[in-house]
């Protein structure tokens, strides 16, 4: 046991010499690692995913930092003062959002950090699966609000917790415009022949950016769209 403590030691103490050792190397001007795999560089909307993209995002969740990942996208949005209503009821990091790369919607206020992850989502998620799935773009992400001082819904009545709505920490997302014209919404479009295997595949890939995804595969609540999550840590479904 002692010998293990020893070794553990060891490699804690060999693991923050290197650490330290490779600080010069990731913060010089000139160095060789491309800026996509430099985790001391903030995150930057352009850059191509690496593994180190997840580190860079939950580095830019909140204040400068996600502000200006936010302002490094095709992102349209106004930043805003904060709206406080009480500990449990506010929007911290406000931004009015109206477009996300190449898809419109309608204005909504939120954390920059619900922002930052839905654009990621539109780029890296949503059109490829539109063009792969149905052969053009998404226009527009027709929504439910973010914010909303309530406490979480369940299929029994309220619960005991706040929703995380209480913080705009989350965004409700009923459908899409296609560029073609078409308007998808989960209500039609889950359980259809047409459009519910690209539906899955976005659900599945909003996993990839936000922390808890909920809709229709997960109650009666959740059947007319998806609930994508910024903070905590929950299911897919």
């Amino acid at each position: 046991m002692r010998f293990l403590a020893a070794l553990g030691g060891n490699l804690a103490l060999a693991f923050l010499v290197l650490a330290l050792a490779a600080v010069p190397l990731l913060t010089h001007p000139a160095t060789p690692l491309p800026r996509e795999w430099n985790p001391v560089l903030p995150l930057d909307m352009a850059e191509p995913l690496t593994p180190v993209t997840p580190f860079k995002l939950a580095a830019s969740q909140r204040g400068a930092s996600c502000s200006a990942a936010i302002n490094s996208g095709d992102v349209r949005f106004v930043a805003l003062d904060d709206f406080e209503i009480s500990d449990v009821c506010h929007i911290r990091d406000r931004v009015r959002l109206d477009r996300v790369g190449s898809a419109a919607l309608a204005p909504v206020e939120t954390r920059c950090a619900t922002a930052l992850r839905l654009a990621l989502w539109e780029r890296h998620v949503l059109q490829p699966l539109a063009e792969a799935h149905l052969g053009t773009s998404v226009t527009r992400i027709l929504h439910q609000s973010s914010y909303n001082c309530r406490p979480i819904r369940t299929p029994s009545g309220d619960g005991q917790r706040m929703s995380t709505h209480a913080t705009a920490s989350a965004i409700d997302v009923r459908g899409f415009t296609l560029g073609d014209g078409r308007e998808i919404v989960l209500t039609s479009g889950w359980n259809s022949a047409d459009y519910g295997r690209f539906l899955r595949a976005v659900r599945n890939g909003a996993c990839d950016w936000f922390t808890t995804v909920l809709g229709p595969d997960f109650n009666i609540l959740h059947a007319d769209h998806f609930h994508l999550q910024a903070v905590g840590r929950g299911p897919c479904r």
